[in-house]
């Protein structure tokens, strides 16, 4: 794990259109509610079985509701061979901080960002 990374320069790389993947490690459910756009979903659970689906990614962004497990996940990718030339990072503050201040996708509306900027769970 290359260390965090916070949800303004998370936002500005994916603004950017650079070559960051963010993964949102919540479940399923949790995903589909309410997320970062163009993120991905592999719940923590699934990620050891997953992480293979990762290889050959450059910079590699994991996030959690508050920026705990994450950090978990992010040592656990960045200990795998197959992304071993990746930068991987925790979203500091998690999904609660970068919606708060920048709002969530949900399935509800895919174009508003702002849906449930007061509450990303």
């Amino acid at each position: 794990m290359d260390g965090e990374i916070s949800p303004d320069e998370v936002k500005e790389l994916l603004e950017d259109g650079a070559d960051v993947l963010v993964i949102d490690i919540r479940d399923e459910q949790s995903f589909e509610h309410s997320r970062i756009p163009d993120s991905e979903n592999i719940p923590f659970h699934e990620l050891t079985s997953r992480v293979e689906e990762l290889e050959g990614e450059d910079r590699i962004v994991t996030v959690c509701p508050h920026g705990k497990a994450s950090v978990q996940a992010a040592q656990l990718i960045g200990s795998y061979e197959g992304t071993a030339d990746a930068t991987v990072e925790s979203m500091e503050g998690g999904l609660e901080k970068y919606g708060l201040k920048f709002g969530l996708i949900g399935s509800e509306d895919e174009t508003d960002e702002s849906v449930n900027a007061e509450s990303p769970f």
